[in-house]
């Protein structure tokens, strides 16, 4: 028999001291984390308030998912102030940023190629092309969305109706979280298209060559190093105004329409919801019903309010979408070092996020328009007065019919136009390889 005093045993309080010592060190380690991370989202919340989920006691609307975005405009030169002596001003910053960035930025570009052909090493020409590609597609999205301004303005209004309809706390709060979700996609685009222009201009700058080598016939690049770093600033101020309007043109399509699925949501428990109270008379269960109808034709006319300018920015990302990928593609695979490739890769995430999410957002919304059906065809109709029931006849017959959206009138908006188009990427790259054109370009 041993005891607990034997040399050479354990007692049971020596080892659970050090135990409870490391399993509190660890805990309190979390906690400073905790801490820590906290205190970085207070900041970020204190900087940014739109971007943090905000209590049910404070009034939340639609168009606060905007706030970013709308500043985002108003820098671009797209939303104008509402004061006369103001709009002046800002007219004339309007008129210089459309023009550097819209029409200058691809004048220079095909300047260079001209001028300054014999001068691009392969993966020079290679982010030069891929860039002006994508130039010349966001002159045109950013053409249409300037043009749609107004029709936005059309389309919060819109919203403050539909807003009108969410009364109760849990309508309230799926409405705040999509708030919230909207303004932190909105952040997350603007930090990825920012990295990609900085990530370019360093991995240029920092190997003494320029980072789009756009034509600027006021500073000679070549005369001195303070002349190169002048030229490479100004690249990147100038590409940062462009990435900032492209960003503009492929960012709102996706808030635009995630807050419109959070209606249509709320608008499935309206439906599951009628004739479900038997307190409720019959006269306010038909009241209700109107209402839904009423609601389900906001989201149409907020639908078609949107329609043409979606469409010709979505048909604009599609034409040039799988030529710039297979663009991308190449230039990592046989021209990139590690420093421009992480450019360039960022630049090919960039490429996708101009497609892929508001297409399959669209797949969403037509499945939410199926629901929606289904919700109003199982709801508690039966036993309900004639008059109810002719009026959702007409209300189901009409319900059915889905929320699409097209691209230029031709490509419906979905993952499987999506994925066809940027198959083209999959073909500009094996066109590539059968040519040896790469190679080519490598020997000399």
């Amino acid at each position: 028999m041993y005891s607990d005093n034997v040399p050479g045993k354990p007692r049971n309080n020596d080892t659970a001291a050090p135990r409870g010592n490391s399993g509190d060190l660890a805990m309190a380690k979390r906690r400073r984390q905790r801490v820590a991370g906290n205190w970085q989202l207070d900041m970020i919340y204190k900087l940014f308030p739109r971007l943090g989920l905000w209590p049910l006691k404070e009034v939340v609307k639609s168009r606060d998912a905007f706030v970013y975005l709308d500043r985002g405009m108003t820098i671009c030169g797209w939303i104008p102030p509402e004061g006369k002596y103001q709009r002046w001003i800002y007219g004339v910053w309007t008129v210089f940023l459309t023009t550097f960035a819209i029409v200058l930025l691809d004048v220079s570009l095909l300047v260079s190629y001209f001028k300054d052909f014999r001068t691009f090493t392969a993966g020079q020409f290679l982010t030069s092309l891929q860039v002006g590609f994508n130039c010349f597609g966001s002159s045109i999205k950013s053409s249409y969305t300037f043009a749609g301004v107004k029709r936005f303005k059309q389309a919060k209004k819109i919203l403050d109706r539909l807003d009108d309809r969410c009364t109760s706390d849990e309508q309230r709060s799926q409405l705040h979280q999509t708030v919230a979700y909207c303004n932190q996609c909105y952040m997350a685009y603007q930090i990825l298209y920012s990295l990609y222009t900085t990530s370019t201009f360093l991995a240029g700058a920092c190997t003494g060559r320029l980072p789009w080598k756009l034509y600027n016939p006021l500073i000679d690049w070549e005369a001195s190093y303070v002349h190169f770093w002048l030229a490479a600033i100004f690249e990147y101020v100038w590409m940062t105004g462009v990435v900032l309007q492209t960003q503009m043109a492929d960012v709102y399509p996706i808030i635009y329409f995630l807050i419109l699925r959070t209606h249509i949501n709320l608008l499935k428990e309206r439906l599951q919801r009628l004739r479900s109270d038997p307190t409720v008379s019959e006269q306010n269960n038909y009241v209700e019903l109107t209402k839904c109808i009423e609601d389900h034709q906001l989201i149409l006319d907020y639908c078609n309010t949107l329609r043409p300018v979606v469409s010709g920015t979505i048909f604009t990302q599609f034409l040039l979408c799988g030529i710039v990928i297979g663009l991308s593609i190449i230039n990592i695979v046989y021209f990139s070092n590690f420093w421009t490739g992480l450019g360039t890769a960022i630049f090919l995430f960039d490429l996708l996020l101009q497609t892929f999410p508001f297409c399959y957002i669209c797949n969403m919304i037509g499945d939410d328009c199926g629901e929606l059906a289904n919700n109003l065809f199982h709801s508690n109709w039966q036993g309900a007065p004639r008059y109810y029931i002719t009026s959702l006849r007409y209300f189901l017959h009409n319900i059915q019919e889905p929320i699409v959206l097209t691209a230029g009138g031709i490509f419906i908006i979905s993952m499987a136009t999506n994925i066809t188009v940027a198959k083209l990427a999959f073909s500009v790259v094996t066109f590539v390889q059968q040519l040896n054109i790469a190679e080519k370009f490598q020997n000399k």
